[in-house]
């Protein structure tokens, strides 16, 4: 049975582990409230990242719901995703949608970004 643990193994922690993404995002998926890009990592395990700007997220109790959101619907589908670095990143607006609109957005999205992943050539 598959683990579903969310390990510092999994996290994208410093700046020079969410540069590569930035600089070089060979994969995005967007909706109106958020985004995520992502490389190949060259790893064995896919790895995620949080980008949740207090510009776009005034309260701290929300942009610590978002953060739980996103990590819950990761780890539930991390299993799924091929090794890539992962970086979520906020837009305006997304504080005001309730958890299971935001949970249904997110699983969504990282499925787009899975196939999109799993079609593109591997270097």
């Amino acid at each position: 049975m598959p683990s579903f643990t969310f390990s510092k193994s999994l996290r994208l922690l410093t700046p020079s582990d969410f540069k590569p993404v930035f600089d070089q995002a060979t994969f995005r998926a967007s909706h109106q409230y958020f985004m995520f890009l992502a490389s190949s990592n060259g790893l064995s395990a896919p790895r995620l990242g949080l980008v949740i700007a207090k510009k776009n997220i005034k309260l701290a109790v929300q942009r610590n719901r978002i953060k739980r959101l996103v990590r819950e619907a990761f780890r539930h589908l991390q299993h799924e995703l091929p090794a890539i670095d992962c970086v979520f990143l906020t837009r305006r607006g997304l504080d005001q949608l309730d958890n299971e609109t935001i949970t249904k957005q997110l699983e969504q999205q990282l499925k787009r970004l899975a196939k999109k992943a799993k079609e593109a050539p591997q270097p």
